[in-house]
């Protein structure tokens, strides 16, 4: 089977959309998709509401932070404090594009493989209860086995 690999490293909405416009469009084509968050990337996994964890200051101090989810985040271009983002996102919803989050859940129904990196996340003291449903965990090695047996491997 065609293997593809997408590592998803930044939490920009237009980069996140990207990453999963091409996952789901490889996944429908009938290729095997897996996709890697890491560091800023595991933000658009983390779920929209706070999930009591043990954690340590530092850890709790990078939570509050960062956006939690996918409906969180912004254009890595023309945000302007939240008007851009806000301007895209009605613009998609006019033209009848998916939001971020339904294009996750899109790209896991059809069988895109998720995996979060447990480097980053110990790092950014991410813990896997505050993922969302559906993802797997996984370092480096995992990540590099996968893309050694992709025909694609791309870095968003």
């Amino acid at each position: 089977m065609d293997k593809k690999t997408i590592i998803v490293f930044s939490n920009d909405l237009d980069r996140a959309m990207a990453a999963m416009i091409i996952a789901r469009g490889a996944a429908a084509m009938g290729s095997e998709v897996t996709l890697f968050f890491t560091f800023w990337g595991l933000n658009l996994l983390r779920k929209p509401e706070a999930v009591p964890v043990q954690k340590t200051l530092l850890e709790r101090m990078f939570g509050w932070m960062m956006p939690r989810g996918a409906g969180k985040v912004s254009l890595s271009k023309m945000h302007m404090g939240g008007m851009g983002t806000a301007m895209m996102q009605h613009v998609m919803k006019t033209k009848q594009v998916p939001s971020l989050n339904e294009m996750i859940e899109e790209a896991q129904a059809f069988g895109v493989k998720f995996i979060a990196c447990t480097m980053s996340m110990d790092v950014m003291g991410i813990k896997p209860e505050e993922l969302i449903d559906g993802v797997e965990y996984g370092g480096v090695a995992t990540y590099l086995g996968t893309a050694d047996e992709a025909t694609v491997n791309l870095f968003i």
